[in-house]
């Protein structure tokens, strides 16, 4: 069993990103802008906010940080994203999702330029991803792209299974996976939950993305011997080990499960460092227009 690191992994990145910046710099370029948009005081939006604008920094892009209270009006969440949408300096922007109930999610996304959208939710880069033409494809399933190509695990030919349809994670996995490329090339069966036979689904898997939500869902009995594994879910869990009560737990039962896998990653520590280093490099290649010009 091979532990996949994302952490080694997003460090890698990091640091070949910002060794790019600096030659852009260098050369007279312009420095990438990533703005972000962040409605309320939500625990996990600040944090995950807080570490995008943490990351811009170590390599090298410029950040803005636009703070709205959670009574915020949905008209003017629509004129700040039409402000930055107008920006010539802002090279790519997210809103941090979830919005306040009154909002509208998909409102705000369809009003950002897709040639912005650097989390890649926009139906223009999600259409584009399906089809398989160049877009920015959203964080989480393009870290989990790189993850695979960088620890060289095969794919061509292979029955992956992913647990969940999210529009963010399930619905781009399922079809980055049976794209005519690298990673890629697989028979893909998406497992939500109305699935019947999902153990025998499973069982028959030789890579499996576990994206439900569920703590601890996949066990030792619905897994085959040599499968991959890639864990998305982090929950927190009420813990008595550690400081703050909590503790973020996968959608795999590790203990059990990891002892029959070829590769797995872990919670904390394997996709999760991947999704905002992944905001990164769409950021740089919006900075460079290298996806739209």
């Amino acid at each position: 069993m091979e532990l996949i690191d994302g952490k080694a992994v997003a460090a890698q990145i990091k640091k070949e990103i910002a060794e790019e910046v600096a030659q852009i710099k260098e050369a007279g370029g312009k420095t990438p802008h990533l703005a972000a948009i962040l409605v309320g005081h939500n625990g996990g939006s600040e944090t995950y906010v807080t570490a995008k604008v943490r990351t811009c920094e170590e390599v090298g892009f410029k950040s803005s940080l636009i703070r709205y209270e959670e009574d915020v009006k949905e008209e003017e969440l629509l004129a700040c994203v039409e402000r930055l949408n107008n920006d010539s300096d802002i090279d790519g922007f997210i809103v941090q999702l979830p919005l306040p109930k009154h909002i509208s999610e998909q409102k705000i996304i369809e009003a950002i330029d897709y040639r912005k959208d650097v989390d890649g939710f926009h139906p223009v880069n999600v259409g584009r991803m399906s089809i398989g033409l160049p877009c920015f494809v959203s964080a989480t399933p393009a870290g989990i792209l790189e993850l695979i190509k960088r620890y060289g695990i095969e794919t061509r030919g292979k029955h992956c299974v992913v647990l969940g349809r999210s529009n963010i994670v399930g619905k781009p996995m399922a079809a980055l996976m049976m794209q005519k490329a690298y990673p890629g090339d697989c028979t893909v069966t998406v497992c939500h939950s109305r699935s019947q036979n999902l153990k025998e689904m499973c069982l028959s898997a030789d890579i499996i993305i576990a994206a439900l939500g569920v703590p601890e869902f996949l066990k030792a009995d619905m897994v085959k011997e040599g499968v991959v594994v890639i864990d998305v879910g982090t929950t927190r869990v009420p813990s008595t080990l550690t400081k703050s009560g909590f503790k973020l737990t996968g959608d795999v039962k590790f203990d059990e499960v990891s002892p029959k896998c070829s590769y797995i990653t872990p919670v904390p520590g394997g996709v999760g460092p991947m999704t905002i280093i992944s905001l990164m490099r769409n950021t740089l290649l919006a900075g460079k227009k290298a996806i739209y010009k």
